[in-house]
């Protein structure tokens, strides 16, 4: 098995395991556990300790959504389809809720970002969506992620063709994985997306490092994720060691948050 199967392995498995943490009641309660930490570095809710490991099997709902072949949305007013492959390649292959707050993000406010034009790379793109969307709004885009994924972004890059309104030369797919050969793009970009790719922190550095390479002081950081544990703040306060960085939008009906940097 590969390191990149290994990986998704416990990442889906993540997705379907919450840990049971006891209260200031005195009673159990769920709480996501890290994924790679000791049980007793877990975070848990206020007052609360960890407690024991529980298989929780996930709602319908949920699941359904990341085994559906195809999820299809609307922005600006063109049908962008996107291919899942939950099975193969597990969380990377999916729409994630921060990918939408994200495309609609863009979506409300393409005048006052100005994105016609614009060069945009989307780090980690997974499915594709944000910077798909980015391109239906005319931005050049380049969607970037690690090798064994770029099949899956070709694929809707393929199938969101001009009839998405995405003019042709307007997104392309490239490796990238964060620190490595960043040499070979061209920089710097005029606006860089990520859509949840803060939730392992020993990534943090190179993923840093790889925003520093790509920006200037005039490129835009977008960054949409949910605020699971404490190290998710860890990696926005290195941030705010080389970008300025400001909250512009809470989602509070599926707690996302998106973030604006630029570099000080």
């Amino acid at each position: 098995m590969t390191s990149f199967h290994f990986f998704n392995r416990v990442l889906q498995s993540f997705v379907i395991t919450n840990l049971l943490c006891t209260n200031a009641h005195g009673e159990n309660e769920p709480c996501e556990p890290h994924i790679r930490d000791d049980l007793n570095k877990n975070t848990c809710s206020d007052n609360s300790k960890p407690n024991s490991m529980a298989l929780v099997v996930y709602t319908p709902t949920h699941l359904s959504a990341f085994r559906e072949e195809t999820k299809t949305f609307t922005f600006a007013g063109q049908t962008v389809t996107i291919r899942q492959r939950w099975e193969e390649l597990g969380v990377a292959a999916v729409v994630w809720d921060a990918a939408v707050v994200l495309a609609e993000y863009l979506e409300s406010n393409a005048q006052q970002l100005n994105l016609s034009g614009k060069s945009v790379i989307e780090l980690g793109a997974g499915t594709g969506l944000v910077g798909t969307v980015a391109a239906v709004l005319g931005s050049k885009v380049v969607l970037t992620d690690r090798q064994l994924a770029l099949d899956q972004l070709q694929a809707n890059v393929e199938e969101n063709g001009q009839e998405s309104g995405v003019r042709s030369g307007m997104i392309s797919v490239q490796e990238l994985s964060w620190g490595e050969n960043l040499q070979e793009f061209e920089t710097p970009f005029e606006i860089i997306l990520g859509a949840d790719i803060v939730y392992v922190e020993d990534t943090f550095p190179k993923l840093l490092q790889t925003m520093v390479h790509l920006s200037n002081r005039d490129t835009l950081v977008l960054l949409s994720c949910r605020i699971r544990y404490a190290r998710d703040e860890r990696f926005l306060d290195m941030m705010r060691e080389r970008f300025s960085v400001v909250e512009v939008l809470h989602d509070r009906s599926r707690d996302i948050h998106v973030y604006q940097a630029r570099l000080l």
